[in-house]
């Protein structure tokens, strides 16, 4: 996914606030869904961020042009574990190890069963 630097995702600096490189990594999330016809919201449920891991390698300016990508590292029973990188160019600045967990409209985290992981597995590998 690409997106651009906007004055609203920097500082008075005119870099881009740390926080906003979670928020682009989101967007590729759902954008995965979406781009394919489908929304994140899935079955009953939707998938929320259960731990992250991010390293800041570098800083995005305004008007940049970043590209997000995301990788299906794993689909387990309760969730998903996805990498996620931000490049400008071919400068990394910024990856992310994210772990998501289904959540049932109820509030419980919900288990998979097999027909939902194998539906799921191919929609995020197209």
């Amino acid at each position: 996914m690409t997106i651009r630097v906007y004055y609203e995702d920097t500082d008075t600096g005119g870099v881009v606030y740390y926080a906003n490189y979670l928020k682009f990594c989101e967007r590729a999330r759902s954008e995965l869904f979406f781009s394919k016809g489908e929304s994140p919201l899935f079955e009953g449920g939707h998938f929320v961020v259960r731990h992250i891991e991010a390293d800041y390698l570098g800083s995005a300016v305004l008007g940049d042009l970043l590209e997000v990508s995301v990788e299906v590292v794993s689909v387990r029973g309760t969730g998903l574990q996805m990498h996620q990188k931000v490049r400008r160019g071919d400068e990394l600045l910024f990856t992310l190890d994210v772990q998501l967990v289904y959540l049932m409209t109820d509030g419980r985290i919900g288990r998979l069963d097999a027909a939902r992981k194998e539906k799921l597995k191919a929609l995020l590998e197209e």
